[in-house]
């Protein structure tokens, strides 16, 4: 019954607008998803449904011709007379017959690689035949969820408001956009969005942009995190076997059917089927697969692509009109898939562009896009609902009202905020969703650490966390934290205040102050964790720190797009501390050092004496053509990896209680990260700076350097340290520079080599250059192995470096543990 009733609400639904409608089947009756259909010689079209369903938006009566087309069938032709609506149309395809008779066939080569070859060839003009136009885009996401555990990670799930039925299955995530985009070669691209729908979210914004849909098979590399060589790229040849399957007609054109076969299992590449037109060497449709492994997304098992083409009279080129992207995935327990389909329609290829049709602004919103009702989406959506998003929507815009309700937000509080035996050293929050606020508490338990300074010791702390809008756009943050070591025997407060306005500019104000124990690199190059570990089993205690005792006013703001300021003010108190404990686990062949990094051997003197200062420092940071996304709430950039980001500091300090003391600093650092197709990805960080009136600065205000002694790296890529340099040996107070440089395959090499193809490793390598004045640059030059690891859980790395300082070469391994990045320890 309830079929029945969702059904009629679909059939009704589309009737109240005046519409083609019906279902398509193959001879065996099961509905086909994803049928391309449209109004012949118009870009008028759209697509079936998961169920079969499908809705051609006609709004006049009269004599149309309607074409059926759907990879590995018959187009069918279908001319109609309509005189009222709706127009009830329910069709069945037959599967295409081909067929190698009229093939002449070499037998030194399958003719396949003739048609790839001439495809191959003839690739830049296909592109440059679409250099321009505006279209309609339609986009829907769907990602759904089976058998989901009831914890994972020993945290309860729940039901995912509702979105689990009795078998802990359902709909995650539906939404739908429609918009208006425009393009121009190479570069240019603008969306505009003017109706957007997320399930479950009347304030929601849909992303499921174009851009990032646009997957172009005409290049040579297909972006997926990782870069895969497309089955007609200059260099496909190297890369795929090709066999011809089959030919068939359509309109009196032959039409090639070619199985694409990867020449080397975990290549960064394809498999499946791709349709060219014989003489007009264009895809006439693309039906091809990859793997988790290839994009090393490993929680995906599979990404499917199927595009279709129709041809253009006018203009005499095949235009894509639908894309559908199907996938599974699963991670710690929880399995489920997905897709987006896609629709191009209303082509207009000869736009009249002036200078201010693009900009830096890729995407945005109308006003009110997101408020459109069921009537607008009933009578704008070129693919109909089925029966399971219909009843996802139904379901979940009931639920909204219940799930933003007073009871029902009380209700999921009060369960999630339950006192448990161990909260008092482990931790606990109590949540007040309802009233928009959070209190969380640290316990002493993950905070715990060793140092020689401190001993044994914690922290503990207590955030108050107040937001103002349902996307936590505006928020305001107390924080106040307690630590403590047990050989020290002394106990440190600090706080904090921040106010954050908007995600616009994101404009913040913050206010901190107090007692801490601070590395003399206030980069922080050693974890409390690493420096834990190598100073308990290994006494070596590499950590150098002293007391701050300071008051801090920070601001910062986008001024403009690209250009992001940050301005800080503050007091500072220094003084020294001295090792307290002699503490370790396993005895070793060496002796802890003193706390002073200039004189390691010196236990008396201390690296600073007891001084304050003001300081001042005033960063602007300009992103060079950066791009963005934006909603009438939020921007997000998105960066533009064309152009390098430059990062420029004023630092001054004055007022010294030691008038030697007071120095001014300008420093500048450029980065960038860019892709270099399937040969990988490059990035470089270049760094440097001079001193003003610093001849006897404090040493905390010298300009430090991310060393590394510990042999084990810590971050995802080692762009912004040096991995055997001692901590503070190269620290100055005049010029320096410092260059880094890494160079990512991406298993262009490895992925060639048999065997070693296998396991999916990325070669990596890096070179490291720093020059400090009146002094010998220091280098250093690693080869790598990445993405190691075991199953999914891919977050290892090994390099082999070599460092060179005065003639004197040192060489070790370095085992990289990424995770620790991401888990912040």
């Amino acid at each position: 019954m309830k079929k029945n009733i969702l059904f009629l609400f679909l059939l009704f639904g589309s009737i109240a607008h005046s519409q083609i409608v019906g279902k398509v089947t193959n001879a065996k009756k099961e509905t086909l998803p994803y049928v391309n259909i449209y109004i012949e010689d118009t870009y008028t079209g759209t697509t079936t449904n998961d169920d079969g369903n499908y809705e051609l938006n006609v709004t006049e009566t009269g004599s149309y011709t309607v074409i059926y087309k759907f990879l590995g069938y018959k187009a069918f032709t279908k001319k109609i007379k309509i005189a009222s609506f709706p127009f009830i149309l329910n069709v069945t395809l037959e599967e295409e017959s081909t067929s190698l008779d009229e093939v002449i066939i070499n037998n030194s080569e399958d003719p396949a690689y003739r048609i790839i070859k001439a495809t191959i060839a003839q690739r830049k003009e296909n592109l440059a035949k679409i250099s321009e136009f505006k279209a309609d885009f339609y986009s829907k996401g769907l990602w759904t969820v089976k058998d989901v555990p009831k914890k994972i990670l020993g945290r309860e799930v729940g039901n995912m408001d509702g979105a689990l039925d009795s078998t802990r299955s359902g709909v995650i995530y539906l939404s739908e956009s429609i918009s208006k985009i425009s393009y121009k070669q190479p570069n240019d691209f603008n969306e505009r969005i003017i109706a957007s729908k997320v399930s479950g979210n009347d304030n929601g914004f849909s992303f499921n942009s174009a851009q990032e849909s646009n997957f172009e098979f005409y290049k040579n590399t297909i972006d997926l995190r990782a870069s895969l060589v497309s089955p007609i790229a200059n260099n496909a040849l190297s890369y795929y076997n090709y066999k011809l399957d089959g030919v068939f007609y359509e309109d009196g054109k032959l039409i090639n059917k070619i199985m694409v076969i990867p020449r080397r299992p975990k290549d960064r590449v394809f498999s499946g089927i791709i349709y060219i037109v014989e003489d007009d060497w264009q895809l006439y449709g693309v039906d091809i697969k990859t793997t988790g492994a290839a994009i090393q997304v490993p929680f995906v098992k599979e990404l499917a692509f199927k595009q279709n083409f129709t041809y253009d009279k006018v203009h005499d080129f095949w235009v894509k009109i639908s894309q559908t992207i199907n996938f599974g995935f699963g991670f710690m327990g929880l399995q489920g898939d997905g897709n987006y389909v896609s629709v191009y329609s209303n082509y207009d290829f000869e736009p009249e562009f002036t200078k201010r049709s693009f900009s830096n602004e890729v995407l945005s919103f109308e006003p009110e896009a997101n408020k459109k009702d069921s009537v607008f989406w009933t009578g704008s959506r070129p693919v109909p609902l089925t029966n399971e998003e219909l009843n996802d929507y139904l379901k979940k815009d009931s639920l909204q009202i219940l799930l933003k309700s007073k009871p029902y937000l009380d209700s999921i509080d009060s369960r999630d905020n339950k006192f448990k035996l161990l909260d008092p050293i482990t931790g606990y929050t109590y949540a007040n969703t309802y009233e928009k606020f959070r209190i969380k508490y640290s316990g002493p338990l993950s905070g715990i650490a060793f140092s020689t300074i401190q001993g044994y010791n914690t922290n503990v702390g207590l955030q108050f966390f107040k937001w103002y809008d349902d996307n936590q756009t505006n928020w305001f943050v107390a924080n106040v934290n307690a630590s403590y070591g047990i050989d020290e025997d002394k106990v440190r407060f600090k706080g904090s205040l921040i106010k954050k306005f908007n995600r616009k500019n994101n404009r913040r104000i913050s206010l901190s102050g107090g007692s801490e124990v601070q590395q003399f690199n206030a980069s922080e190059p050693i974890s409390p964790l690493i420096n834990t570990i190598s100073t308990l089993f290994f006494e070596r205690n590499y950590l150098k720190v002293y007391e701050l005792n300071f008051v801090r006013l920070a601001y910062q703001q986008e001024l403009f797009n690209g250009l992001e300021t940050f301005i800080n003010l503050g007091y500072e108190n220094r003084q020294p501390l001295f090792n307290t404990s002699d503490h370790y686990l396993i005895p070793n062949d060496v002796s802890y050092t003193s706390n002073n990094p200039r004189l390691p051997n010196d236990t008396n003197n201390a690296a600073i004496d007891d001084h304050s200062i003001f300081k001042s420092q005033v960063t602007a940071r300009i992103t060079f053509g950066q791009k963005y996304f934006s909603n009438p709430e939020m921007k997000f950039n998105i960066g533009n990896d064309l152009y390098p980001r430059l990062t420029m500091t004023f630092e001054n300090g004055l007022g010294a209680t030691n008038s030697d003391y007071n120095f001014s600093q300008l420093r500048a650092e450029l980065d960038q990260d860019f892709g270099l197709g399937n040969k990988g990805e490059f990035q470089y960080r270049l760094k440097g700076g001079t001193f003003f009136g610093a001849d006897d600065i404090s040493f905390v205000d010298y300009q430090h350097f991310n060393g590394n002694q510990t042999r084990v790296g810590t971050t995802p890529n080692y762009t912004n340290n040096f991995n055997l340099l001692p901590y503070y040996d190269l620290s100055t107070n005049k010029g320096y520079f410092e260059a880094h440089a890494e160079h990512d395959f991406r298993g262009w090499i490895l992925g060639k080599i048999p065997g070693i193809n296998q396991l999916n490793f990325n070669l990596v390598v890096g070179a490291h250059v720093l020059a400090t004045q009146d002094r010998k640059p220091y280098s250093e030059f690693s080869v790598g192995i990445d993405n190691l690891g075991f199953g999914i859980y891919r977050v290892l790395r090994i390099d082999y470096v070599v460092s060179n300082f005065g003639g004197v070469q040192d060489g070790a391994f370095v085992f990289g543990l990424k995770f620790l990045d991401l888990l912040d320890l």
